[in-house]
């Protein structure tokens, strides 16, 4: 019998899950996708989640992981942008539990995707400090040092040159300002280097769609520090999470 566990994904637009075969990372069967519920309170978003879980068929000693697109403070939503803000200052874990009927293990959405590199992506096996980076819409962050998460980090908000980095070299930006990857590599140098900078890491792993074209930036980029492309991709969150919940079970 596979090591399983259950990764769900919240998001705007969609909760999706998958069982996870927590020996290589890859998902058992298919995914599982239910549209985000309007408005996305927390029972009817947790509501979702318990069809997902059912639909999977997970058995009772399956651990559940659920990422979540925001901070997650000991279970706790401190503020919320992608879904409803009756969220604020909810405990997920609690509600979760409440509407699924078992414990569940909570943790930010950057920071599921960091794991799931960590323990079977890009960053498999390598030791030291290790900060992983979506770029997408924004840009989110995770820090791993020798396997354990520095939870909650928000790289994306660090201040650069009197800007919020995500406001300028976001790949949503790149989209928005129609910036070459030349031009958006610039923007890129200045943030990885300052990032680099105050951190000193042993590896950089870029996620985010973009990745998939990372031969058009990433060899721009002139850092120390080793940065390579994220290798999980849509499957990270999801398998992060349900890592997470197997460590903590």
């Amino acid at each position: 019998m596979a090591h399983v566990g259950c990764g769900i994904d919240i998001g705007g637009s969609g909760v999706k899950g998958a069982l996870v075969d927590l020996d290589t990372g890859e998902f058992i069967g298919e995914r599982v996708r239910i549209e985000t519920p309007q408005p996305s309170t927390p029972d009817a978003v947790a509501e979702v989640c318990k069809q997902i879980v059912e639909a999977l068929g997970v058995g009772p000693d399956v651990p559940v992981g659920i990422d979540f697109p925001a901070p997650i403070i000991h279970g706790v939503v401190p503020f919320i942008a992608n879904l409803d803000q009756s969220w604020e200052g909810v405990n997920v874990e609690t509600i979760m539990a409440e509407h699924l009927g078992r414990a569940v293990t909570v943790l930010n959405d950057a920071d599921a995707a960091g794991l799931a590199e960590v323990a079977y992506g890009a960053a498999k096996g390598h030791p030291g400090t290790v900060i992983v980076t979506t770029l997408g819409t924004g840009i989110g962050s995770a820090i791993i040092v020798d396997g354990t998460l520095v939870p909650n980090t928000e790289l994306g908000h660090l201040e650069i040159d009197g800007r919020d980095a995500e406001s300028h070299a976001s790949s949503g930006q790149r989209e928005l300002q129609d910036l070459s990857f030349k031009k958006w590599a610039k923007r890129l140098q200045r943030y990885y280097s300052h990032v680099e900078m105050l951190f000193s890491p042993d590896l950089f792993v870029v996620g985010g769609g973009v990745s998939k074209k990372s031969e058009k930036f990433l060899p721009l980029l002139d850092v120390k520090t080793e940065i390579i492309p994220a290798r999980l991709l849509n499957t990270a969150g999801i398998v992060g999470a349900a890592y997470e919940a197997s460590r903590r079970a």
